[in-house]
């Protein structure tokens, strides 16, 4: 795959989750950061209990990269589940998924619609590179007293 972003190519996903009130207090944003945090260290271990534990049963999840090629959308807890072990098991290197930039979109006692930064880096090759950046648009759920992840949306700036 060679899709690379243009500059702006996301503007079209973004603009479909508009703001809207953020009704949460510190300890409960502080909550959503908490799971988005954890889905990261999931990823970047392989850590499919813990990825499992802040996915709602009937989560979705939808990649695209610059825009140009989709993925997905991958439905329910299982079929993200399996992606992701699939996608670990073929790797070789070392992946630290770093969410950045975090901006509450709207929120009130039951969802949260987050943006976050991706700055995805590699250590292939013996030291740490940048393999890709991009964006998600995450949905959260407050569900069974925790904050879970019910939507994702991944948009990748170049392919990895």
């Amino acid at each position: 795959m060679t899709a690379t972003a243009a500059f702006g190519w996301g503007s079209s996903h973004l603009d479909t989750t508009p703001a809207g009130e953020v009704d949460l207090d510190p300890a409960e944003r502080f909550a959503v950061q908490q799971t988005l945090a954890r889905y990261a260290f999931a990823l970047d271990h392989g850590d499919l209990v813990t990825l499992a534990g802040v996915l709602t049963e009937d989560a979705t999840m939808t990649l695209t990269i610059a825009g140009e090629i989709e993925q997905g959308p991958f439905i329910g807890r299982a079929a993200i589940l399996d992606l992701t072990r699939n996608a670990t098991e073929a790797q070789t290197d070392q992946r630290r998924h770093n969410l950045t930039n975090m901006v509450f979109r709207s929120a009130d006692a039951g969802t949260a619609v987050v943006w976050a930064y991706l700055m995805l880096t590699s250590n292939a090759g013996g030291s740490p590179t940048v393999i890709t950046t991009g964006f998600y648009t995450f949905t959260l759920q407050h569900t069974e007293g925790e904050w879970r992840i019910a939507k994702l949306f991944v948009g990748m700036d170049n392919a990895v």
